[in-house]
């Protein structure tokens, strides 16, 4: 399995994130508004093609990806739910506050996806070592 060229495309859309980020940092409501439903897109076609991976993959690992996708679309259904309550909001204080729980909200998704990033490592390594291990008995039984 070719660890790296996952990881570099994985590299490389963290590049593109943080440019999207950066970008629409200076976005009006209307603009990030498009961003967000095109973000939603995004993510949908992401879980399309994790779940295809999950289908390819054992039960243990659909079980995790299952799991996965599912926080994920809930998570997605939150935030949804969170910008259309945001839309029908006029009072200051409460368009504060909620700006505030979006804010925690992205934290605690960059928080996770760096618990998922050393997961991946820890797989990775482990995928590694009882692939070495594999080869290294066959040498022996072949002996």
């Amino acid at each position: 399995m070719d660890f790296s060229a996952q990881l570099e495309k994985l590299q490389q859309r963290v590049s593109e994130m943080l440019a999207s980020v950066q970008t629409a940092s200076a976005e009006t409501h209307d603009q990030l508004k498009q961003r967000i439903d095109q973000a939603r897109v995004d993510a949908n076609l992401g879980l399309m093609d994790a779940k295809q991976q999950a289908e390819q993959a054992s039960s243990q690992a659909q079980s995790k990806w299952a799991q996965m996708k599912a926080d994920v679309s809930a998570r997605m259904d939150d935030v949804k739910a969170q910008i259309d309550k945001r839309a029908d909001e006029r009072d200051a204080k409460a368009a504060a506050k909620d700006a505030d729980r979006a804010e925690q909200d992205a934290a605690d998704a960059i928080d996770y996806a760096v618990f998922a990033f050393y997961s991946a490592r820890l797989a990775i390594l482990d995928a590694l070592d009882a692939r070495a291990n594999a080869d290294e008995r066959a040498k022996i039984a072949g002996s």
